[in-house]
């Protein structure tokens, strides 16, 4: 190392503190911009890929937004329900397969998806222990909610009641672990996949009791005329299907009539899609059909609104430290004066020192620089990592 650049590194390394300061400050100027723009990026890649690769979405018209969200990402709040006769209209069209959700329940934190088999084999999600639901009662969770239960297949998991001091509303059910899925890395890892027929058991629209034309059910009957017989508040009601009670389950609406809360249509071809989407188109009933691509593109437009305002305020901001940086080396070279003084009596150039502490200023640029390098090389390789952590 040379006369002025070893100089310049023993007067930095002498004073740690504040070189130590110096390249932090030039490590956030330069990284801030750049890291948040390979996390926006990165974020965007991982929001869209899900909604890009769902084609159609129908459900009930009220925000597309919280739509695509419970949908797809199973985090808002259960949009506004549509009747499952939806599905049967979009099947007899031949236009596209219909996929229900209905995302209403959470059992211990983790969304219950009411759908069929249609979706996992349409996902591409495949039991990695177990096997996938069959009859009512029956669940698969995700590969992440089952290490977090610390459950598997043949277990149970019940529901969560939405309220604590209303359990009318929602009828607890205690349901069978049949199977685990492998991962997905996506929200699927963190749900509960139950047919829809069982999501419609926990919102209380189906449920099993004891056989009332029995004998020894005789003290649950209020009035018997003719085949109707109405029972009293003490008729029992089960909270877990098997196979001795599984026959007693029953509904008391249409198919049709029922709830679910968004309908994936997964079309055969471009054409169908379009023809699909102009059925919708126009007509007054309360059904909305979208594209999520096209909602999150219209979310993440706001997101890089939002980002341009943070890196105009991450440039204010740097321009502040470098002028702060300007300032703190030009009064290091005033209290050095006395120093310069001493090196110029000895022999040394104005050049030789010019050059002493232009180099202490490029080590620092360096070295801050490089850090930043670093750093953004670690959020490009483990930033997605880290946002499917958050978002999941």
């Amino acid at each position: 190392m040379s006369g002025p650049l070893y100089l310049a590194w023993r007067y930095l390394a002498h004073h740690r503190v504040k070189t130590a300061i110096l390249v932090v400050a030039v490590t956030l100027i330069v990284f801030l911009p750049v890291g948040l723009e390979v996390l926006v990026r990165q974020s965007a890649a991982e929001l869209t890929s899900r909604a890009s690769g769902t084609p159609l979405l129908v459900g009930a018209k009220a925000s597309a937004l919280e739509l695509v969200l419970a949908a797809l990402y199973f985090e808002s709040a259960a949009p506004e329900p549509v009747g499952h006769g939806e599905v049967d209209q979009i099947a007899e069209t031949g236009l596209a397969l219909p996929i229900p959700l209905h995302v209403r329940f959470r059992a211990q934190g983790h969304p219950i998806v009411g759908t069929t088999l249609d979706y996992l084999d349409w996902r591409g999600l495949v039991p990695a222990r177990g096997r996938a639901m069959a009859v009512l009662g029956e669940c698969v969770l995700g590969a992440r909610a089952a290490e977090k239960l610390g459950l598997g297949p043949g277990d149970t998991l019940v529901s969560s009641p939405e309220s604590v001091f209303d359990l009318a509303g929602v009828y607890p059910l205690q349901m069978k672990v049949v199977g685990v899925l492998a991962p997905a890395h996506s929200p699927d890892d963190e749900a509960v996949f139950v047919d829809v027929k069982t999501a419609w058991v926990i919102a209380g629209h189906g449920h099993g009791h004891q056989d009332l034309a029995r004998a020894e059910s005789e003290s649950a009957v209020l009035s018997r005329e003719g085949d109707t017989i109405t029972a009293n508040a003490s008729l029992v009601q089960y909270n877990v299907i098997d196979a001795g009670n599984i026959d007693s389950f029953h509904f008391h609406a249409d198919t049709d009539d029922l709830l679910v809360h968004a309908v994936i249509a997964v079309p055969r071809d471009e054409k169908s899609r379009v023809l699909l989407m102009g059925r919708y188109a126009g007509t007054d009933r309360p059904v909305q059909i979208l594209r999520p691509e096209s909602v999150m593109d219209e979310l993440l437009e706001t997101v890089v609104t939002i980002q341009q305002y943070v890196v105009t305020a991450i440039a204010l901001a740097g321009t502040a430290a470098v002028a702060t940086m300007a300032l703190v080396f030009w009064l290091s070279i005033r209290l050095r004066r006395q120093e310069i003084d001493t090196m110029t009596k000895i022999g040394a150039s104005s050049g030789r020192l010019a050059s002493v502490l232009v180099a202490e200023v490029a080590f620092v640029l360096v070295l801050g620089v490089a850090l930043a390098a670093l750093l953004t090389a670690a959020t490009s390789a483990f930033g997605s990592a880290a946002i499917r952590a958050v978002l999941l």
